[in-house]
């Protein structure tokens, strides 16, 4: 069900859909809900508690697209509040309004686009507040922005317990934000490893007429093209491979799949090259396990990252990773053992290193095969859900008694 709020309360039969009301109500707090990693760790988590332990809400801060097809419970309700750009009052109130019509047991923000929200919560009463750090955008990388941590400050005394998707955000929270250890749990994102599977003897298909045949060493990525995910490094490195290797124009392939800002800035830069013919660049596809068991190898050249979700999805296909040495990617992949760390924005490493992967089969499949298994020990679905729940669990025990009185 989805509510598209206006300056007015949504109707009752919206809240009530929330079902029974005996059962603790988290209300999820995002900027928008549409495709990307942090949402798409959201819906996997929704959709894999127990009906009868959570009930759920998703209130996104300005709107949502048809990624929300990808809820399977019917009884999650989504708000869309239409946020302006900017500071807005309005939206403060309209979330003020909400949490009182819910009355949620748990307000759960993720990221700094949503953390705003815990200042309503608050006021609104409600028991168990917790903020979610899940990744950086392009204009602080390494967390270094001045106004981004006074807001984190400011918002501070409204939070009871952060959750950071890697030991990198866990060490801003404490020594930047000055967020005691206490009070940051530590959780990674969980990988559908059944869905995410590896191919047979032979890598599936690549649904591309030129892209599938025998020797054809296929490149791929996948990924919202946008600033923060750098996927003109990826072409600029390509384009240096094809230049350096021999034979390449016989065996090389890039798949790019993923829309955004930077897709068309990214086909030109490969056209300008004269590698176009040699290189896909699909758009957003529905189809992302099966197109990972079409890739010989996964790329991932982001400027910042928390925990990967396309990572962990490409670690469980049993592909080799390669991915640049920023955030949390360093905690998913071991150098040497399921993959190669390169630095950010620099083609030349990461060319050479593509390189490596596509001259030695044998590279490729000890890598993958290690990357499965990492999965299988580190990363399940179920080992995500527990953690959460857990959380969820522990903080409505030791809050239990606290009043809704803005505490």
């Amino acid at each position: 069900m989805c509510v598209r709020a206006t300056p007015n309360l949504p109707p009752d039969p919206a809240v009530a859909a929330v079902g029974n009301q005996s059962i603790p109500l988290v209300a999820h707090v995002i900027y928008r809900l549409d495709v990307g990693g942090l949402e798409n760790g959201l819906v996997n988590l929704i959709n894999r508690i127990p009906a009868q332990r959570f009930r759920h809400a998703i209130i996104c801060l300005t709107d949502y697209s048809g990624f929300r097809q990808r809820l399977t419970r019917g009884d999650v309700p989504v708000f869309a509040l239409n946020k302006p750009p900017g500071n807005s009052p309005v939206t403060q109130f309209k979330l003020w309004r909400l949490f009182n019509r819910l009355r949620p047991d748990i307000v759960h923000t993720r990221n700094i686009g949503a953390l705003e929200a815990t200042l309503p919560a608050a006021l609104a009463g409600v028991p168990v507040r917790i903020h979610g750090e899940h990744g950086r955008d392009i204009d602080d990388l390494d967390g270094a922005n001045t106004r981004r941590q006074i807001l984190r400050r400011l918002y501070k005394p409204f939070v009871h317990q952060y959750i950071a998707l890697s030991q990198d955000l866990a060490s801003y929270l404490q020594n930047r934000i000055g967020v005691p250890p206490s009070l940051i749990a530590h959780t990674y994102n969980g990988v559908d490893s059944t869905l995410f599977h590896p191919a047979g003897e032979q890598r599936d298909a690549v649904p591309h007429p030129n892209f599938s045949k025998p020797g054809h060493f296929v490149i791929g990525t996948v990924g919202r093209m946008q600033d923060v995910k750098d996927p003109l490094t990826l072409a600029r490195a390509f384009v240096r491979l094809m230049r350096a290797m021999p034979g390449a124009q016989q065996r090389l392939r890039l798949v790019m799949v993923g829309d955004g800002p930077l897709r068309e800035r990214a086909r030109m830069l490969l056209a300008e090259a004269g590698v176009e013919e040699y290189a896909w660049l699909p758009g957003e596809r529905n189809d992302v396990a099966r197109m990972m068991r079409s890739f010989d190898l996964f790329v991932l050249p982001s400027l910042a990252e928390g925990i990967s979700n396309t990572i962990l999805e490409a670690m469980a296909t049993g592909l080799p990773v390669l991915a640049t040495a920023v955030g949390g990617n360093p905690e998913l992949i071991q150098a040497g053992v399921t993959g190669t760390l390169v630095p950010r924005d620099d083609p030349e490493s990461m060319a050479r290193a593509m390189r490596a992967y596509a001259e030695s089969a044998e590279l490729c499949r000890r890598h993958g095969i290690e990357a499965r298994r990492t999965i299988e020990r580190r990363f399940g679905m179920e080992t995500m859900v527990d953690a959460y729940m857990t959380i969820y669990d522990t903080l409505l025990a030791k809050n239990a008694g606290r009043a809704r009185s803005g505490s």
